[in-house]
């Protein structure tokens, strides 16, 4: 399994890079918003302590790499067209051996994808991204066995190869002028699949891991790459400074953190107090029952929503999806004029209330339904002896709440029913539908 299909097709079948990754499957888009939740209520009968891995020391790329080169499945017209113009600009690079111009369009494509996904945000980052690309491309080349490998080297083709990584980095080309702005657009929308994607893994069924490095961005590539030094000082200090600014003006806070995401605030915020509120309500997340929300409106297929109910505690968790159908680049997803009309769907008894953690203001759902919030809030809870107290709700979008009211059953069908037989799938709700792809040689 692991040289056939993770070191070699995983290095050849580069429909969307995203989806080749260890235990999952190239040929799986992700997967609906009901297998989403079918998948945790199983966990929660069957192995609720399992752990939620999104990197480790043997994934091909970074968990935000990933998440920016997912956005392209939203966009796939624009996607094509860019592509087949990249191929025109960069055709002259390639070198020629036998009427052939090397790399092959196969690999082409996969460097287009690896660019987009594992740029530095920083400028003074990408002197020394060219030398990881260049690394980077002579394992893939070598891992798929098909125009070089280990044990037979192709030094012309790892040579054009290298020649081709070195112009695609040339900062003065053509191509550069046209792609950056194309890859920082995607890098925006990334963030969010990233924050959405993180909010999810601290609230699901079972215990979140966090590879060393991954509280900030993560835009390794495969190993060695995903191996190199982790600067956990750089780590405690951006932490104490979060933690600072927050103390000041949450809202505030996080809109800095958004607005400028290079330094990965924006992540380690959501981490921090996604943490925290773990730890605050243990048997929530390690005995809770598992509920999904259901979502109405116009973009109901924009959210993931789901409630984790102990007793009369109970967290709830939104992450939006599909942001290039919601938001303009740099937009956050929040407010009316986004949402419109969708509204999440609680139990009645759960109607709050809800309070903004900035400005104090209540939140009380109308009826059975809420509209999303936005922004840091902070839900009053009610514990069995009937205490007062405050719980921080973690928002822009990406939200968890610690709400009062009474516990709720799940719904469908009963713990004991559920089919515990199933392999290990992965979950990548963000990605929304196939397309062709590639290069055609």
């Amino acid at each position: 399994m692991a040289k056939g299909l993770e070191d070699t097709v995983m290095y050849l079948y580069n429909r969307l890079l995203s989806l080749n990754e260890v235990g999952g499957s190239p040929m799986r888009f992700g997967v609906s918003v009901e297998e989403f939740h079918q998948f945790n209520q199983r966990q929660h009968a069957c192995f609720p302590h399992g752990l939620t891995a999104t990197a480790t020391h043997d994934t091909k790329r970074g968990e935000d790499t990933r998440s920016r080169l997912q956005v392209l499945s939203e966009i796939p017209e624009e996607w094509e067209a860019r592509l087949q113009r990249w191929r025109e600009i960069n055709s002259p690079h390639k070198k020629r051996i036998e009427g052939r111009g090397l790399p092959a369009a196969n690999d082409e494509y996969a460097l287009y994808q690896t660019l987009i996904g594992a740029l530095p945000w920083e400028e003074q980052d990408w002197s020394s991204f060219e030398e990881r690309v260049q690394a980077y491309a002579v394992k893939s080349v070598r891992e798929g066995k098909t125009h070089s490998s280990w044990l037979r080297p192709d030094a012309v083709y790892e040579e054009a190869l290298g020649h081709f990584v070195s112009a695609l980095l040339n900062r003065d080309s053509a191509f550069w002028a046209d792609f950056l702005p194309f890859q920082q657009e995607i890098a925006g929308y990334g963030v969010y699949n990233s924050l959405a994607r993180t909010a999810l893994k601290l609230a699901m069924v079972g215990v979140p891991d966090f590879y060393q490095g991954c509280e900030l961005w993560d835009l390794s590539l495969v190993d060695p790459d995903n191996r190199r030094p982790v600067d956990y000082g750089l780590r405690q200090r951006l932490l104490a400074a979060v933690k600072a600014r927050v103390a000041t003006d949450p809202l505030a806070a996080l809109a800095e953190f958004l607005q400028t995401p290079a330094d990965g605030k924006a992540k380690l915020v959501l981490i921090w107090r996604g943490l925290h509120l773990r730890q605050q309500y243990p048997e929530v997340f390690q005995r809770g029952e598992y509920v999904p929300l259901p979502v109405l409106g116009s973009l109901q297929n924009h959210v993931v929503a789901f409630a984790r109910v102990f007793g009369r505690q109970t967290v709830v968790a939104i992450a939006p999806r599909f942001y290039t159908g919601l938001i303009k680049n740099h937009e956050l997803p929040l407010g009316d004029r986004v949402w419109q009309e969708t509204r999440l769907v609680l139990p009645s008894h759960l109607d709050g209330p809800w309070h903004n953690e900035v400005t104090g203001a209540t939140l009380m759902a109308a009826g059975s339904s809420c509209p999303f919030p936005s922004g840091f809030a902070r839900a009053r809870r009610h514990d069995r002896r009937g205490t007062g107290l405050e719980k921080s709700l973690l928002g822009k979008g990406f939200e968890l709440f610690a709400c009062g009211g009474h516990g709720f059953q799940t719904t469908g069908q009963a713990e004991g029913e559920l089919d515990c037989k199933f392999g290990t799938p992965r979950f990548a709700v963000v990605v929304r539908k196939p397309f062709a792809g590639g290069l055609q040689q």
